[in-house]
């Protein structure tokens, strides 16, 4: 009877014929696959039920209309800088260092009604046509905001990181969903079958909290979540062909399994994930040649690298990560996001303790680079098809965190991004905060509107764009939707 039963359900009780040829004689297969022409079986391959053709899930696909930007370069502070200490100017916390006032704060250290004035430690200026406020943290910066659309009202649903940062990257305070570049490349495909096209550049000193849900694809395929680059060493870590495996072999050993998808997937309920898998292996094939070739800086003039801050020490590594990010988009990549700060504390945005300090430091690494990328971007002629977002999860309270120090507490009531390129309008300013910067309150934007704005330039209905996962058509922008801001879009 035991025995019955797995002759019925299970490979066991197959005779020993029937076991060596499932296992030996199939592979085979791999010698004709090396006398057939290499896009013979690929031609022969179908989808998951059998009859459709195979199509790569990163194929390039039309735009709901006409996109203003086919490139994204999302430019992180994790830890969330200060935005009263760098383009949120107030001239009304002067000369209130270290008075206490009431004012509802909400951050890590929970709710209060009462705080402790850090009066910012730089001075303002206007800069421009436009007269945009700087602080004298972004000297190089300041001279690009005419290029620039700053949003000086943005609101988030969490003041603690994790759940923050799963917002601005996925929409959602919940891990388990797509981030916004996986959207963009679900929506659109790559214009490069030779690099991914999405990638994730971390900073030198670690990884964000949450880590890989950041850049996640969620409950998409795989083949839509983000690709680590490194822009010193080998790029992409594992990517190097193994010793004694030459081109035509790993061809032919892509082309086999293949072929392989292809006899057995009738047989499958369903073989979607094989289909991404193979799309995978087939990326990193032809990566091996182009990622090297995209990221070696050494083509660069020295007036390039100088302009990113290549030339000191400080500014080097976000530096070359702001120019490889060029030459990804440069390559048709559809979506680059970039982390300044990494790890825990004062290795990133999050000044707790000395808010000089960690400030200083930070836009000190990433002040000459962001302007770099701005002009490159404008003189090689790619500023307005290439859209660049910069902002952390959430930004600062005007209060005190602790009862000595001048570090400020988590605020997600009201902060400052910028967005540049792309179609967006350059010299504005959109939306407000109180006097001191505690809470935005003229036309307040969520993180769901710079997300629906994303989508907008890159040609797609944040509305529309959707996909089917668990009895529901899921959205970057959830069930309620969102609007671009219009008042940005030129």
């Amino acid at each position: 009877m035991t025995h019955s039963k797995h002759q019925n359900n299970s490979f066991c009780g197959r005779t020993r014929r029937e076991f060596l040829w499932e296992t030996g004689a199939g592979f085979t297969g791999l010698a004709l696959s090396g006398l057939l022409d290499s896009e013979f079986l690929s031609q022969q391959a179908v989808a998951a039920d059998g009859k459709t053709k195979f199509v790569n899930p990163l194929a390039p696909k039309d735009p709901h209309f006409d996109a203003k930007a086919t490139s994204v370069i999302f430019l992180y502070m994790y830890g969330g800088p200060s935005h009263i200490d760098t383009f949120d100017y107030k001239p009304a916390m002067k000369g209130m260092d270290g008075k206490t006032i009431d004012v509802k704060t909400f951050g890590r250290g929970g709710r209060k009604n009462k705080g402790r004035i850090v009066e910012t430690r730089w001075n303002f200026k206007q800069h421009g046509d436009c007269g945009q406020w700087v602080s004298d943290l972004f000297p190089n910066f300041a001279t690009c905001v005419d290029d620039v659309a700053f949003l000086h009202s943005m609101t988030a649903d969490s003041p603690i990181h994790g759940s923050a940062m799963l917002m601005m990257n996925s929409g959602k305070i919940v891990s388990g969903s797509p981030c916004l570049g996986s959207w963009v490349n679900y929506g659109l495909g790559t214009q490069n079958e030779n690099l991914p096209g999405f990638v994730v550049m971390l900073d030198p000193r670690g990884g964000p909290i949450s880590g890989a849900k950041n850049w996640s694809a969620g409950y998409m395929p795989a083949s839509f979540q983000a690709t680590i680059m490194r822009s010193q060493g080998s790029p992409i870590l594992n990517l190097k062909r193994p010793d004694g495996i030459s081109d035509s072999m790993q061809r032919r050993l892509l082309d086999a399994l293949r072929a392989y998808n292809n006899e057995h997937q009738v047989q499958r309920i369903d073989n979607t994930d094989l289909a991404a898998r193979i799309a995978s292996y087939e990326l990193a094939y032809k990566m091996q040649s182009s990622a090297p070739e995209a990221t070696d800086l050494a083509s660069e003039t020295k007036e390039t690298q100088a302009a990113y801050g290549l030339d000191r020490k400080e500014s080097s590594f976000f530096g070359r990560q702001c120019l490889m990010a060029r030459r990804l988009v440069e390559r048709g990549v559809r979506f680059v996001q970039v982390y300044s700060g990494g790890n825990h504390n004062d290795a990133n945005w999050d000044a707790h303790g000395d808010l000089k300090r960690n400030h200083d430091m930070h836009a000190l690494e990433t002040d000459k680079p962001i302007a770099g990328l701005i002009n490159d971007l404008k003189q090689r002629g790619l500023f307005e098809k290439t859209l660049i977002v910069w902002g952390g999860e959430f930004g600062r309270q005007p209060t005190a965190e602790y009862a000595k120090g001048t570090g400020r507490d988590h605020n997600s009531y009201g902060f400052t991004m910028w967005m540049a390129g792309g179609g967006i309008k350059g010299g504005v300013s959109v939306g407000k905060t109180d006097e001191l910067g505690s809470a935005a309150v003229e036309n307040r934007f969520h993180v769901r509107n710079l997300h629906a704005t994303v989508l907008n330039q890159m040609g797609l209905d944040p509305n529309r764009l959707s996909y089917f996962f668990n009895g529901l058509d899921q959205k970057l922008v959830g069930v309620e939707g969102a609007e671009p801001i219009r008042e940005i879009i030129a």
